[in-house]
């Protein structure tokens, strides 16, 4: 995603996928991608599941208008198997590159 897109991602809500060493999936909603990716990398907060399993790479998100679209597609894509977000994933990003490398 070209940075200056970033700037335009703050007034929406947004479903990201980050994955681990150990390949988990973290999917939440946010209006605020940029700063949220942020807090994941760092570990902004020490006890939470994205710091205990070094979820620290982006390779999917989708961004709405409106934060209840979101919130429906967040709980959509949460009840999908783990094949049908690998195939989500690597429709867009067949490289599982992270998408917000040259964020920070």
């Amino acid at each position: 995603m070209p940075n200056e897109w970033v700037g335009r991602l703050k007034h929406t809500a947004c479903i990201c996928w980050q994955i681990a060493k150990v390949e988990s999936f973290y999917t939440g909603v946010s209006g605020e991608l940029k700063i949220r990716i942020w807090k994941h990398k760092t570990k902004f907060y020490p006890d939470s599941f994205t710091s205990k399993y070094n979820v620290t790479k982006l390779v999917y998100f989708e961004s709405f208008r409106n934060p209840s679209t979101a919130i429906k597609r967040e709980k959509q894509i949460k009840g999908g198997s783990r094949i049908k977000k690998i195939a989500l994933i690597e429709k867009d990003n067949p490289d599982w590159l992270d998408l917000a490398e040259t964020w920070f």
